[in-house]
C-alpha cells in the first residue's frame, strides 16, 4: 500500500478473525477503518489451501455454532457446513469404544453402557456434569474459582481411569497440551459449546470463515500485501516504506508480531501442533468422526473427506493426523506407523500430500486464565486476538469487539 494523506479514524494491523470483528463494529458505529495484513489474504491461522485438488486447512480445525459471536455475524446458511458425529472414537487396548452425545442419537446410548468405555459412576458424573455446563447460566461458569481441568475432573467424580481413556486423550486435542493443566473454567466453557452447538466445516474449508468476514466490510477497507514495520506517533510506518495516519492502531496480529510492534506487551507461551495431510485410495473410517488415541501418540486423526466429500478428489480420501509439537526427521514414519494401528490397514501406500506446523496454534491457558483482557494498551493503541481471550474462534471474535469497543469509548471522550 503507497503512502496516503488521508487519514483514518482507524487502522487496524491483522485481517484475521479478530481484526475483521474489530473493523466492523468500528464501521458500524460510523468511524472509518483501514484494515492492513501482511500477507496475501484473510484469515490468519484460518485458512485453507488448494493442494493438487485437495483443501487443506492450515492446521486441523473444526467450527463450532454455538458461539455466540458466530451466531450474530455469520449466517451459517452460506458456509453450507457438514456436521461431524456428535461424539468421538477412542482407539484402546480392547480395539475402538464410541462416546457419543446420547441425547442427539438415543441409538447409541449402549455404547455408553457400564463395561465398555465407562462405568457407572463415571457415567453419573458425566451426566451430572453434562447437565450443569449446559443449562447452568453461564456467568455462573465464568466467576467460578479457576483450577486445572485435571483438578475439576476429579471434583466432578470421574475415575482416573475414565480420565485416562477418555478426557486426556480427547481434550488434548482441544487445548494441545496433553497433562489437562488447563483452565478449568475454559473446559466447562467448552464442553457448554460443544453440547449446545455442532462441530462441523465449511463446504470451502475453514478459510470461508473468516471470507464470510471479510466480504461484510466495504470495498477497500482490507488491504493484503501491506506488512507493517513499526507504529509511528500519528500511524504506522510500512515495510515498503509507505506510511498511514490514523487516530488509533489496533494490533489484530499473533502474539509474537504484536510484541514486536507494541514492545514491553506481556504475551502467553503457545501451543505448537503440526498436522500430516496422507491421501488414501479409500476412506479407512467411512464416517466423519473423529478418531483419538488412548496411547496419545497423536492427538487426533479424521478422513476430512468424510466430513466434506469436497476436499478430496473423487477416488481418494484425505486424512488429516495432528501431533504435539514441530515436525521433524522420522516423525512421519512414527504417525503412519500409528495411523495403521488406529484405522487397522495398511497405510504404506498412503501419499504424503503436505505438512502444517503452526507455532502459535493456541495461547497456553493455565490457571487462572482471563476469559477476556482489556485491549488497551497505550493512548491511541489496543492490540486483540485470541491470545488476549481464550483460544477459540469465540474468543477471537469476542476480543475484537471489546477493542472496536474501547476504541470508540477512547475517541468519543
Amino acid at each position: 500500500m503507497p503512502a496516503t494523506d488521508s487519514p483514518v479514524d482507524v487502522l487496524v494491523i491483522g485481517a484475521g478473525v479478530a481484526g475483521l470483528a474489530c473493523a466492523r463494529d468500528l464501521l458500524g458505529s460510523g468511524l472509518t477503518v483501514r484494515v492492513l495484513e501482511a500477507s496475501d489474504g484473510v484469515g490468519g491461522r484460518m485458512r485453507s489451501d488448494r493442494v493438487d485438488g485437495f483443501v487443506v486447512d492450515r492446521g486441523f480445525q473444526v467450527f463450532n455454532t454455538s458461539y455466540p459471536q458466530v451466531r450474530r455475524r455469520l449466517t451459517l446458511r452460506d458456509l453450507w457446513l457438514r456436521p461431524f458425529t456428535p461424539g468421538v472414537l477412542v482407539h484402546t487396548g480392547r480395539g475402538r469404544l464410541r462416546f457419543t452425545d446420547p441425547t442427539r442419537r438415543p441409538r447409541t446410548l449402549p455404547d455408553l453402557l457400564p463395561g465398555r468405555l465407562a462405568g457407572p459412576r463415571d457415567l453419573v458424573a458425566l451426566g451430572l456434569l453434562s447437565g450443569r455446563d449446559l443449562l447452568a447460566p453461564v456467568d455462573r461458569i465464568k466467576r467460578a474459582a479457576d483450577r486445572t481441568t485435571r483438578t475439576e475432573l476429579a471434583s466432578a467424580g470421574f475415575s482416573d481411569t475414565f480420565v485416562e481413556r477418555f478426557f486426556r486423550p480427547f481434550l488434548s486435542g482441544v487445548f494441545l497440551e496433553d497433562e489437562l493443566e488447563t483452565s478449568g473454567r475454559f473446559f466447562h466453557l467448552v464442553w457448554r459449546s460443544m453440547l449446545r452447538g455442532t462441530l462441523c466445516l465449511p463446504a470451502a474449508g475453514i478459510g470461508a470463515v473468516p471470507q464470510a468476514l471479510a466480504a461484510a466490510l466495504p470495498s477497500g477497507t482490507v488491504h493484503t500485501g501491506a506488512a507493517v514495520e513499526r507504529l509511528t506517533d500519528d500511524g504506522i510506518l510500512l515495510a515498503g516504506g509507505g506510511t498511514a495516519a490514523a487516530r488509533a492502531v489496533v494490533v489484530a496480529t499473533g502474539p509474537g508480531p504484536a510484541a514486536a510492534l507494541l514492545p514491553g506487551l506481556e504475551v502467553p507461551a503457545t501451543r505448537v501442533v503440526t498436522t500430516y495431510y496422507h491421501v488414501a485410495p479409500s476412506s479407512p473410517l467411512g464416517e466423519p468422526t473423529l478418531l483419538v488415541d488412548e496411547q496419545r501418540r497423536v492427538l487426533n486423526t479424521c478422513v476430512l473427506s468424510d466430513v466434506v466429500p469436497g476436499y478430496a478428489p473423487r477416488g481418494s480420501a484425505l486424512v488429516a493426523t495432528s501431533v504435539l509439537g514441530g515436525d521433524g526427521e522420522g516423525r512421519e514414519g512414527a504417525v503412519r506407523t500409528a495411523l495403521a494401528d488406529l484405522y487397522a490397514t495398511d497405510t504404506g501406500g498412503w501419499e504424503l500430500l503436505t505438512v502444517r506446523t503452526v507455532t502459535d496454534a493456541l495461547p497456553a491457558m493455565p490457571p487462572p486464565q482471563p476469559l477476556l483482557r482489556t485491549s488497551r494498551v497505550a493512548p491511541g493503541r489496543y492490540v486483540c486476538g485470541d491470545h488476549r481471550a481464550t483460544g477459540s474462534v469465540q474468543g477471537a471474535l469476542a476480543s475484537g469487539s471489546r477493542a472496536a469497543r474501547e476504541v470508540l469509548q477512547d475517541l468519543r471522550r
